[in-house]
């Protein structure tokens, strides 16, 4: 019902939506060029702020099917944020690397099912990270519209360094244990608004974890049920470059 509702509102408002967009645009795009210098910069810096919602791709062992307690395990999105600093180097005019080491806050949440006498009991175990992640792209961008507006389009790799992970403590949670290291695959997209002192970029991104990062310890208590737990992650961010 919520979802018919927002359609039907955007069916009736899409003009005015559009047209504050343009508002909130039109001293960007109307004023003479900015950064005119820029575009011929071999590298320039700046920040990254960011909104992530994460989660778990879930495998189930062989084990589960065999498991006389255990119903379900899924991994619904969760919230988070970034923040990052951005290195950019001019490869042509069109094409660009990007470094942008980035310290990541997230929690993932492994929702189990239990079987009870009294009915399924839902219980949340949530696992909280603290990551160092170094990401490599190449980002593809447009000429400029209107000499101040741009689009662009970037895919590359990260590695993640879990600082919080406890991969290695003797004394375990009674979560799972995670490897300290993952690896991701990265798809974007993004826009490029040309101020008098600065570039505004905002950014929509999906990571895909490549590796398990699930490391199997019988004493615990939800080891025995996983076989793999890779990471996935859409981040919303905002880049201010100079």
């Amino acid at each position: 019902m919520q979802t018919t509702q927002f359609r039907n509102f955007l069916h009736l408002h899409w003009t005015k939506i559009v047209f504050t967009f343009v508002l909130l645009l039109s001293p960007v795009l109307t004023e003479a060029q900015n950064l005119i210098h820029h575009d011929s910069k071999k590298v320039h810096f700046g920040i990254l702020l960011g909104f992530n919602s994460s989660r778990f791709d879930v495998v189930h062992s062989d084990d589960f099917i065999l498991h006389d307690t255990i119903k379900q395990v899924i991994s619904p999105n969760t919230p988070g944020f970034n923040l990052g600093i951005v290195s950019n180097f001019k490869v042509t005019r069109r094409l660009d690397i990007r470094v942008i080491p980035t310290l990541i806050f997230a929690e993932k949440i492994l929702r189990i099912t239990e079987f009870r006498a009294d009915g399924d009991k839902v219980v949340d175990k949530t696992i909280e990270s603290v990551y160092l992640d170094l990401p490599i792209g190449i980002k593809y961008k447009s000429d400029r519209f209107y000499d101040n507006f741009r689009f662009y389009v970037m895919a590359g790799g990260k590695l993640d360094y879990d600082l919080a992970s406890n991969s290695k403590k003797r004394k375990a949670t009674d979560v799972v244990k995670l490897g300290r290291y993952d690896y991701s695959a990265e798809v974007g997209f993004g826009f490029e608004f040309y101020f008098p002192l600065f570039i505004f970029s905002p950014e929509i991104k999906l990571s895909q974890g490549i590796n398990n990062v699930h490391v199997p310890t019988p004493n615990l208590q939800y080891s025995d049920v996983l076989d793999k737990l890779r990471s996935r992650t859409i981040t919303i961010s905002l880049q201010f470059e100079g």
